[in-house]
């Protein structure tokens, strides 16, 4: 039994706990890079996380979602951590990060895959740095080697792949971690309303036409859900996701999450990969087992 659950809110953090007598465990949500999606809720599963959607203020843009997280429900898994593609949830144990479903290979990690190759950078170019949404680039020069040092803090990035876009000397190579599809039904729609547009943290994702009209540009989408969570009007967008990158992993939790987050046919998919990729291992294994044997 604990010796304490305690859940503390602070502007920038939502930190809950449960202390024993070995052991303090910690969950930390960090707000100033959590935009509110439903991932983490999605896949919680002790459905300890609720996302809420705030109260629109008559003139003013639409605020965040909000995170709870209910300290009697939450055992520190780690799932949320997991999944979180803006890096914005850690869990600690004795104030070590670690992630315990991720180390027991019974739930992946997202694949952040990004590469720059400094070398095509011009010396006087910061157009990643500006681009990034989250703030997440910095470029510098070292004066004495004229050497371009491009950091990007790759554990908080969703790969929108704006800056891969941008770069106008194609520097920077990123892979998308989801990918999906995400529609705005134009009827249902209400007139004005540009609350999804607002809210989205990547640039360009939503934007409004020439007629006012909400629009979609999937080239740099996350597919997070937070567009669905502040949508007014039910139907007017529809968000669905076909495939996520990710570590491999040895367990039917992933199936859950993944029929949760995407659909039965992309566990049917993934399932089907892996049933290839082990005849594959087999064969090669009796190959080389044959092979020894001929030598």
């Amino acid at each position: 039994m604990p010796m304490k659950i305690q859940k503390t809110t602070t502007n920038n953090q939502l930190i809950v706990e449960r202390i024993h007598h070995a052991k303090t465990y910690r969950l930390t949500v960090d707000s100033s890079s959590c935009v509110g999606c439903e991932l983490c809720s999605l896949v919680c599963p002790r459905e300890a996380i609720n996302v809420t959607k705030r109260s629109k203020i008559e003139g003013k843009k639409i605020e965040q979602p909000t995170i709870d997280i209910d300290e009697t429900k939450c055992h520190y898994c780690g799932i949320c951590v997991a999944i979180c593609p803006y890096g914005a949830v850690q869990v600690a144990v004795d104030g070590e990060n670690i992630s315990s479903v991720v180390e027991k290979e019974s739930f992946p990690q997202l694949i952040r895959e990004i590469s720059v190759n400094t070398s095509k950078c011009p010396a006087d170019c910061k157009e990643c740095e500006e681009v990034c949404p989250l703030n997440l680039i910095k470029v510098e020069s070292n004066s004495k080697t004229d050497q371009i040092i491009v950091d990007i803090e790759k554990e908080r990035c969703p790969c929108c792949g704006l800056c891969d876009i941008k770069c106008p000397e194609g520097a920077i190579q990123v892979r998308r971690i989801f990918t999906g599809r995400l529609r705005i039904n134009q009827k249902k729609c209400p007139a004005s309303c540009k609350d999804c547009v607002d809210i989205c943290p990547i640039t360009g994702a939503l934007f409004l036409d020439e007629n006012g009209k909400v629009r979609v540009n999937e080239l740099f989408c996350t597919y997070c859900g937070v567009c669905k969570i502040v949508c007014p009007e039910e139907g007017a967008l529809e968000l669905s996701r076909s495939t996520i990158r990710h570590t491999p992993v040895r367990s039917g939790a992933w199936n859950k999450a993944l029929e949760k987050l995407a659909s039965t046919l992309e566990v049917t998919k993934e399932l089907r990969g892996k049933g290839k990729q082990k005849a594959m291992e087999a064969v090669k294994k009796r190959l080389e087992t044959r092979k020894k044997q001929i030598d």
